[in-house]
């Protein structure tokens, strides 16, 4: 079952993502399992660790997937 995070704004870092939702506990063990090669984003391994992700990608490390989407709150 994936998870579901809502993005604030236009997009969210990935490294910000990965301890957001609890999948790493700090920036620096998010920059290591990025370069590593263990985050995929809509199926591609991705090995920028400020990658810009948008509603409606979906990020996979290990077991977990993560399905953004939009947070609807701050569209005013």
């Amino acid at each position: 079952m994936a998870i579901v995070f809502a993005v604030r704004g236009d997009y969210i870092q990935l490294d910000q993502l990965l301890k957001a939702c609890g999948l790493v506990m700090s920036g620096g063990e998010a920059h290591r399992v990025v370069e590593a090669g263990e985050v995929s984003v809509d199926g591609k391994r991705e090995n920028r660790k400020r990658a810009k992700l948008r509603p409606g990608q979906r990020v996979r490390l290990a077991d977990q997937e993560v399905k953004l989407v939009s947070d609807e709150r701050g569209a005013d």
